[in-house]
C-alpha cells in the first residue's frame, strides 16, 4: 500500500505544480502578476516500520516569487518619475515663451531703449517720438503676454494637483479594502496571491502620485504612510487627502481616523509634490521677478520723465501704468501706456527748451542702471530679463536630468522586479514537462503497484 500511496502523492503534487504552472503561463501578459510555485516536502515515515522509506511527498506551500526590497525599489522610483514628469511640461513651455527672439520681455526693454536713443537725433520729431509710444505700447503686451502664462500655469498647476486627488483617495480605499480581504480569505487557507497582486498595483499607482513608504506586516497587511510618517492605511483603515481653501492658498490636508494634518505639499514626493514645488519654487519666482522687473522699470521710466519738460513750466506725466491687481481668470495687465499719452507728453527736454535732450539722455541711461528682484538680489535692468531666464533654463536643465535619471532607475528597478516575480515562458514550459514526466511516471508506479497486488492475490487464491 505504501507504493501506492507514495505514487498518488506524488501524482497529486504533480497536478498541483501542473496548476501552478498553467496559472503562471496564462498571466504572462497581465500586469503586475506575481508568479506562484509549490514547495514540496517529504513526507516523512509514520514510524510503525523501521524499514519504511517515508509516506511520499506533501505540498509544504505555495510560493509566491516577490522580493519586498524589489518592491519598495521601483515604488520609490515611481515617486521620484512622477514628481520630474508632471513638471517638465510647464518648465518646457515657460523656457521657449521667456526665451522667444521676438517675444521676450529682454527684446521688449531692448526695442523701447532703442527708440529713446533713436529719438535722441531730433527730440522734437514726432515720428520718432511716435516710436517710443510704439514701442512702450509693444514691451508692454510682451509683459502682459508672459505674465498671464504664468497666471495660466498656476491655475493649470492647482487644478492638475485637485485632480490628482480623487483617483488617489480611491486607491487607498482600495488597499484597505484587498487588506480586509487578505485577512478574511487568507484565515480560511485560501490563496491571496492574486489579491495581493491587486493591493500592489494601487500602492504602485499611488507611490507615483505622492511619496509612501510601505510596511508588510505578517498578518498580510500591508501598512501605507507618508515619507514623513503620516498614515495612509492601515489594516482596513484609510486616510482622506484634500485641499483646505478655507484660508486663502489650497492647504492640502490629510483625515486619518479622527486626526488632521497639515502637510507641506511641496515636500510629500511624486506627482503631488513635485506640481507643488514647482507652483512655489520656480513659477511664482518667476512671476514675482516679472511683476518686479515690470513694476521697478515703469517707476524708473516715469520718475525720470515727470523729473523733465514738454515746454517751459510743464512738467512730464507718467508713459507706463503698472497694474498690481490679480483678477481670477488668469488675464491682467500688468503693464500699459498711460490712457491718452501722446507724442507730446514726452518729456525729453531737461528745461522745457524745444531740442534740449537733457531728459531723454537721462532716460536712456536707465537701461544701466540697477533693481532689485527677490530671486536674484541687484540685477541691471537691461540684464535682468537675461539673468531671470537663464535661471529658468538652470531649472529646467536640471529637472530635465533628474527626469532622465528617474526613467532609467524605474525600468531597472522595473527590469529587478520582473527577475524575481515576472513570469518566464521559457522557464514554464520547462516546468510544465518535467511535472508532466513526474505525473506520467507517479501513475506508471501506480500501475506497477496494481500488478504486484493483483499478482499476490492470485497466489492466495
Amino acid at each position: 500500500m505504501s507504493i501506492s500511496y507514495n505514487a498518488l502523492s506524488g501524482a497529486l503534487a504533480a497536478q498541483a505544480a501542473l496548476n501552478t504552472v498553467s496559472q503562471n503561463i496564462a498571466n504572462a501578459q497581465t500586469k503586475g502578476y506575481t508568479r506562484q510555485g509549490v514547495l514540496l516536502q517529504a513526507s516523512a515515515g509514520d514510524g510503525s516500520s523501521g524499514m519504511s522509506p517515508g509516506n511520499g511527498v506533501k505540498i509544504g506551500s505555495l510560493l509566491r516569487f516577490s522580493d519586498s526590497y524589489k518592491s519598495q525599489q521601483m515604488w520609490r522610483a515611481a515617486s521620484d518619475l512622477g514628481q520630474h514628469s508632471q513638471t517638465q511640461p510647464y518648465l518646457t513651455q515657460m523656457e521657449k515663451v521667456m526665451s522667444d527672439g521676438k517675444s521676450s520681455l529682454s527684446y521688449g526693454i531692448d526695442t523701447l531703449f532703442k527708440a529713446f536713443n533713436a529719438a535722441a537725433v531730433d527730440p522734437t520729431s514726432t515720428p520718432l517720438r511716435q516710436q517710443v509710444i510704439t514701442a512702450a505700447d509693444s514691451m508692454s503686451q510682451q509683459f502682459n503676454s508672459i505674465y498671464n502664462v504664468t497666471s495660466n500655469q498656476l491655475i493649470s498647476v492647482q487644478q492638475q494637483r485637485s485632480a490628482i486627488l480623487p483617483g488617489l483617495n480611491e486607491s487607498l480605499a482600495g488597499i484597505a479594502a484587498l487588506n480586509q480581504q487578505v485577512i478574511s480569505i487568507g484565515n480560511n487557507g485560501t490563496n491571496t496571491s492574486a489579491l495581493i497582486d491587486q493591493r500592489e498595483q494601487l500602492i504602485d499607482k499611488v507611490a507615483s502620485q505622492i511619496g509612501v513608504e510601505v510596511l508588510n506586516n505578517p498578518d498580510g497587511t500591508a501598512s501605507v504612510s507618508l515619507k514623513s510618517g503620516q498614515p495612509l492605511v492601515v489594516a482596513n483603515l484609510y486616510g482622506k487627502l484634500a485641499f483646505d481653501n478655507t484660508g486663502g492658498a489650497p492647504q492640502l490636508t490629510l483625515a486619518f481616523a479622527n486626526t488632521s494634518f497639515k502637510l507641506d505639499d511641496t515636500r510629500v514626493g511624486g506627482q503631488l509634490g513635485g506640481l507643488a514645488d514647482y507652483q512655489e519654487n520656480t513659477l511664482k519666482p518667476l512671476q514675482k521677478s516679472i511683476s518686479e522687473i515690470a513694476g521697478q522699470m515703469s517707476d524708473m521710466i516715469n520718475t525720470q520723465l515727470r523729473a523733465g519738460f514738454t515746454s517751459p513750466g510743464v512738467a512730464g506725466t507718467d508713459l507706463l501704468k503698472f497694474n498690481t491687481a490679480n483678477p481670477t481668470d488668469g488675464t491682467i495687465q500688468l503693464l500699459q501706456v498711460s490712457s491718452g499719452f501722446k507724442t507730446a507728453d514726452l518729456a525729453f527736454s531737461s528745461d522745457g527748451q524745444p531740442g534740449d535732450s537733457g531728459n531723454l539722455q537721462k532716460l536712456v541711461a536707465i537701461k544701466g542702471q540697477p533693481i532689485t528682484l527677490t530671486s536674484l538680489g541687484s540685477v541691471l535692468l537691461g540684464d535682468a530679463d537675461t539673468q531671470v531666464v537663464g535661471k529658468l533654463g538652470i531649472d529646467s536643465q536640471q529637472n530635465q536630468a533628474q527626469l532622465n535619471t528617474a526613467t532609467t532607475v524605474r525600468q531597472q528597478s522595473e527590469d529587478d522586479w520582473k527577475s524575481t516575480s515576472a513570469v518566464n515562458t521559457d522557464e514554464e514550459a520547462i516546468n510544465l514537462v518535467e511535472f508532466q514526466n513526474m505525473y506520467q511516471a507517479n501513475m506508471k508506479v501506480i500501475a506497477v503497484a496494481n500488478t504486484l497486488f493483483d499478482a499476490t492475490i492470485k497466489m492466495f487464491g
